[in-house]
């Protein structure tokens, strides 16, 4: 029946999804780490109706969870009427296959999550090139799956064949399309290069992190500037580069990068490397922490891990800085002061300690400056 002219189209309803962990690790980290998946998937779109947690001590190699957790998981799966079932951990590409089978329901690991919620974010060319790289890199070791249903086993004589050469066929395109999408990042590279031997005469300042930390506000916050904000992971992709001077003329570039997250896909980090650059050549990253967040240690961690990964000799210093500190009370800001010696405690929304990360940030400008002059630094200068 053909709708009515008035007619208002229904946008389409999110996923409905359960979220699945596994207990092999301490009970308070599970927990946190499945509400920061509730969260990958809300920003994926989807609406999280259940979890569901494997208690058993190892992995099923087969299927990654138990035969009766997984029929517990099947019926929960009908009962909330769920189209996805996502897991914390990585799955083998067997173990998609399997769990699918058994669970006659879309599958997907915390990775593939996260690369489709990057590709939903991405607003650039280069952005969506290092997307669809990190993607078609995730994937090809799992085409074989896709073609199980004509090997020989599954149908005899007259199906091995088109099999075969159906897989190759898409081995071979992913392949050829990878190739062609590297090309293209190397050709931005380029313009990004010339970009960068333009500023290496300034100071470059890197706001690096946790995603969701506050970057992008204290971004603004401090270089006056109007990125887009949202409180929610992976709101930033691209990096931004913005212009800071002082009264007396001392000049700062402020880039603001793509965020961190635990188990952060390794492609994505090679895909990204041309946007991690601006980090990697700064003269100071500054760590920005959420400071309210009960699990802020595991989150430093997971941005030092990343960032050893992708640093080279040698390493630019790294200036921790605790966000959100509007959250916390005086006794825990003296507790963070103790513990981070030298940390910058800030509050991009109230402005508290912005002013003085800037002046230390001109501080800075004015020291790099004068050793490029050859000129006797100020003592009073940080």
């Amino acid at each position: 029946m053909k709708a009515a002219p008035f007619d208002v189209p229904r946008p389409p309803r999110n996923e409905n999804c359960v979220i699945v962990g596994h207990a092999g690790r301490e009970k308070e980290y599970l927990d946190r780490s499945m509400d920061e998946l509730a969260l990958l998937a809300d920003t994926a779109g989807a609406k999280v109706v259940e979890r569901v947690v494997q208690r058993r001590g190892s992995i099923h190699p087969a299927t990654f969870l138990g035969k009766g957790k997984v029929e517990e998981l099947k019926q929960i799966l009908s009962d909330r009427d769920a189209e996805v079932c996502i897991f914390d951990d990585d799955l083998s590409p067997a173990q998609v296959r399997n769990l699918e089978k058994l669970l006659e329901r879309k599958v997907i690991d915390r990775s593939e999550l996260i690369l489709d919620i990057f590709a939903k974010r991405a607003r650039t060319r280069e952005s969506r090139l290092q997307v669809e790289l990190a993607q078609l890199e995730y994937t090809l070791p799992r085409l074989t799956g896709m073609w199980k249903h004509l090997e020989r086993q599954a149908g005899g004589i007259g199906t091995r064949g088109p099999g075969e050469t159906q897989l190759e066929t898409d081995k071979r395109l992913v392949r050829e399309r990878i190739a062609r999408l590297k090309e293209a990042l190397k050709s931005v590279e380029r313009e990004r290069e010339t970009q960068r031997d333009r500023r290496r005469r300034e100071y470059r300042a890197a706001l690096v992190g946790y995603t969701n930390a506050g970057k992008s506000t204290l971004f603004n916050a401090l270089a006056k500037a109007d990125v887009f904000v949202e409180n929610r992971l992976f709101a930033t992709l691209d990096s931004t580069t913005r212009q800071m001077v002082s009264a007396m003329r001392e000049m700062v570039l402020l880039t603001d990068t793509v965020g961190f997250i635990r188990k952060l896909p390794h492609h994505l980090v090679a895909s990204f490397h041309s946007t991690l650059v601006e980090a990697i050549e700064a003269d100071v990253l500054l760590h920005v922490t959420d400071a309210s967040d009960p699990d802020r240690a595991r989150h430093i961690r997971a941005v030092d891990d990343v960032l050893d990964k992708i640093l080279t000799e040698p390493r630019p210093p790294r200036l921790m800085v605790f966000n959100k500190a509007d959250r916390l009370d005086e006794d825990a800001i003296a507790a963070l002061r103790a513990e981070f010696e030298g940390c910058i405690v800030v509050s991009a929304v109230s402005g508290e300690g912005v002013a003085e990360l800037r002046q230390m940030l001109y501080a800075n400008s004015a020291l790099n400056a004068a050793s490029k002059r050859g000129v006797t630094a100020r003592p009073e200068a940080i």
